[in-house]
């Protein structure tokens, strides 16, 4: 009797862990952001201090200072969507996004963005991102608005 041999296609990734947060549009909702991104990666293993632990909190504050600065809408939140994407915790992919309610004003995505003028006191959030994150994109939302969204791919061993 012949064996056959059968194909798979590639599965998505998994997803083995995932917070979401609404968040008011304020400064101080951006900094909660901030805090409690990298206070959820301390619970899922990725110490708080780490290298790791450092770029996702400067990436998570850019992109929701963003939203609070050019995305807002009074009265209408902006929301954070932390996911571990991948076999284990410590391999595969860390996905932040943010997404705000303000579809008019749209950043430039990766092949759009243009370095500040040195003296500029801004515009700098998103070089940040692009320079800590493995790839970034802006996506449209179903409805209003738009989400920005990082991934900052994991090694096993390379952080905590």
């Amino acid at each position: 009797m012949p064996t056959h041999l059968i194909t798979r296609p590639p599965h998505p990734p998994v997803t083995v862990r995932v917070f979401t947060q609404r968040f008011s549009s304020t400064r101080l909702g951006a900094r909660l952001a901030r805090h409690l991104a990298v206070h959820r990666l301390d619970a899922w293993g990725f110490p708080y201090g780490t290298g790791f632990s450092d770029d996702v909190g400067a990436v998570v504050g850019e992109l929701a200072a963003n939203a609070v600065t050019h995305g807002r809408v009074p009265g209408r939140d902006f929301e954070l969507r932390l996911a571990v994407l991948g076999g284990l915790a410590r391999t595969g992919t860390l996905r932040i996004e943010v997404t705000d309610t303000r579809t008019e004003r749209r950043p430039p995505g990766p092949d759009g963005l243009v370095d500040a003028p040195p003296d500029a006191d801004g515009g700098r959030g998103l070089t940040v991102v692009a320079a800590l994150a493995t790839r970034w994109a802006v996506l449209d939302r179903a409805g209003v608005g738009k989400t920005v969204r990082a991934e900052l791919d994991l090694a096993p061993g390379a952080y905590g």
